[in-house]
């Protein structure tokens, strides 16, 4: 009986010494589990704590006009293959255009689109600008640069540029292009374009490829009639050209810039 005893005590303390084992064993993975877990963050969690300046939301809704003005813009690049829009700053001419060629990428409707404008300083020299062409040009495409990543996320952005879906380039880099099917092609700053310019631009559009010109011919920062003018009388009464004109009154940018641009155009006009 007595050795029985013994047998039945000792078998009992292996059984707890093993359970403690056991639950320790239990208790640091549990602990290890949990420190990984607090280095671990979800990249697409809707966070809103996580966005800063540096990392704008991007835009979930399809765009909407502001003014009717813009609505009738929005539905003249829609029908049209090549449409102008002329007026002042601050209306939503490029960030229309820039947004609604962000969209038809997203849907799958275009594969390519193409930013261009004439690299014409306003009025200033920058002098020498470092790096590689993409580099010297990136400050004059930023404005365009801002719209995609708002509506496409800055990761799609980066995609799109290293793989030549988007592709921003100085309009002189134009000649010799053809604009192809399936590509949407905004031409901004369009005053700041020589006739001939122009000319060379226009001449490269090909089938099935949708082009959208943009500028304020008051503003022009080149000697003599600018490309812009004149294309608009050349161009107005050929089908599926469209050249949408904005007013004062349709700036949206700020109440501000609408009431400075009438001081400057009134004084201007006095």
């Amino acid at each position: 009986m007595a050795k029985k005893s013994h047998a039945r005590r000792i078998a009992n303390q292996q059984r707890q010494t093993e359970s403690k084992r056991n639950r320790e064993s239990r208790n640091r993975s549990t602990k290890r589990r949990q420190s990984q877990d607090a280095n671990i963050v979800e990249l697409n969690a809707p966070y809103h704590h996580l966005e800063t300046a540096y990392s704008p939301q991007r835009a979930r809704q399809p765009l909407k006009a502001r003014t009717e003005s813009q609505r009738q813009y929005i539905e003249a690049i829609h029908r049209h293959c090549l449409t102008f829009g002329i007026g002042p700053a601050g209306t939503g001419k490029s960030y229309c255009a820039g947004a609604l060629a962000a969209e038809a990428m997203q849907s799958g409707r275009i594969e390519r689109i193409v930013l261009t404008r004439p690299a014409v300083e306003a009025g200033e020299s920058l002098g020498f600008l470092p790096g590689d062409v993409d580099d010297k040009f990136s400050v004059y495409i930023d404005a365009f640069r801002d719209i995609l990543v708002e509506r496409l996320g800055s990761g799609a952005v980066e995609y799109a540029l290293r793989h030549g879906r988007i592709v921003a380039a100085p309009l002189a880099f134009m000649r010799g292009k053809t604009f192809g099917r399936n590509t949407f092609v905004v031409l901004d700053e369009a005053q700041n374009t020589t006739p001939l310019q122009m000319k060379m631009f226009l001449t490269r559009i090909g089938e099935g490829c949708k082009v959208v010109i943009n500028g304020d011919v008051a503003q022009s920062d080149i000697p003599g009639r600018n490309g812009l003018a004149d294309a608009i009388v050349r161009v107005r009464d050929l089908p599926d050209v469209y050249v949408h004109a904005f007013e004062r009154s349709d700036i949206v940018r700020s109440g501000l810039v609408r009431a400075l641009i009438d001081r400057y155009e009134i004084a201007d006009d006095c």
